[in-house]
């Protein structure tokens, strides 16, 4: 009986000692890479290692999934080089984790664009109107209608016209275009070429708004000003995203001063991705913001284009300008 009891003993003991499978650590990670060679952004990857139940895969730029079987598809939205990681996790939450980095060639494709052919008002299937008077909250001192003596599609052109005249008792008039729920999207590049008026007091923009702004009020929708110019500051080229936190005075926007932009056509940029939001004028980065879960730009937005007057960025009001004009060549957006 004593050598059974000790027998039992010491065969509990060394069980207890020794390691279960859930225990141990995994070993021996691969992770591979193959890049579409059609330009789409698509690239699998494919993770393996003894003794993992499931894969965490770091994209590079900042998008993150959980892959049980190692191997997946991921499209990136835009073209670069991304540190790609991936870390392999035992039962037992054991982990060991291995880095490549691919680089990814994206071609865009013209998924949308107006370039303004038909003489005439704008295309009603493409644009709508804000009509009113202050601005909305900025304090300016047009009247916006939809007049063809403010709006109009001549020659090609969209040609956006400020006229110094009482109009609805507001001391000049001009036009206020958007594509609002009729044409938005999420990521892609946007070109826009203009030639934006000369004025002191004129404020024409070319921007953009978060197609939730019915239910998310301003500036938790997001807005994404292209091109912004005030004629007190000749051939200066705003570009600046407002959002809860980075607003009115306090925006996230830089501005580069260009030649002629008064007088010729230049290319307003935007470049929008999951994780980058890029503005420039004829390929001359203006500013750049990490895009992230959280700043709202990561839904549908769509097109305001306008001219304002005065008001809290445009300044005092030159009184011998009697008439202004944006005119816009195209609107393309690449996906």
């Amino acid at each position: 009986m004593l050598f059974i009891s000790f027998f039992v003993v010491f065969t509990s003991c060394g069980k207890d000692n020794k390691p279960t499978n859930s225990d141990v650590a995994p070993t021996n990670l691969t992770l591979n890479a193959v890049v579409n060679t059609d330009n789409s952004g698509n690239v699998l990857f494919t993770a393996a290692a003894i003794n993992s139940i499931t894969y965490e895969y770091d994209f590079g730029n900042g998008i993150f999934q959980l892959v049980p079987s190692g191997v997946v598809t991921y499209k990136y939205p835009a073209s670069g080089t991304y540190a790609v990681n991936v870390i392999a996790k035992s039962a037992s939450g054991k982990t060991i984790s291995k880095s490549i980095q691919v680089t990814v060639a994206v071609a865009f494709l013209l998924v949308w664009s107006e370039e303004f052919n038909a003489d005439g008002p704008p295309d009603p299937s493409k644009w709508g109107y804000d009509i009113g008077a202050g601005g909305w909250g900025n304090g300016e001192s047009q009247f916006y209608t939809n007049r063809s003596d403010n709006v109009i599609v001549q020659g090609g052109m969209l040609k956006i016209k400020m006229i110094k005249e009482n109009y609805n008792g507001s001391p000049y008039s001009s036009a206020r275009i958007l594509s609002k729920d009729k044409f938005a999207f999420t990521y892609g590049k946007v070109e826009v070429s203009a030639k934006i008026p000369s004025g002191k007091g004129t404020w024409p923009a070319i921007w953009m708004l978060g197609s939730n702004i019915n239910t998310v009020p301003w500036p938790g929708c997001g807005e994404i000003d292209i091109m912004e110019h005030i004629g007190n500051d000749l051939n200066r080229i705003y570009g600046t995203l407002h959002y809860p936190g980075r607003f009115g005075g306090s925006a996230d926007g830089s501005s580069k001063v260009i030649s002629n932009a008064t007088t010729e056509f230049h290319k307003y940029q935007l470049e929008w991705s999951v994780s980058t939001i890029k503005i420039s004028v004829d390929d001359q980065l203006i500013h750049t913001v990490a895009n992230s879960a959280n700043i709202p730009f990561n839904h549908d937005f769509f097109f305001i284009l306008n001219i304002a007057m005065g008001g809290g960025f445009g300044g005092n009001i030159d009184p011998a300008l009697t008439n202004a004009t944006m005119e816009v060549d195209y609107i393309r957006v690449y996906q």
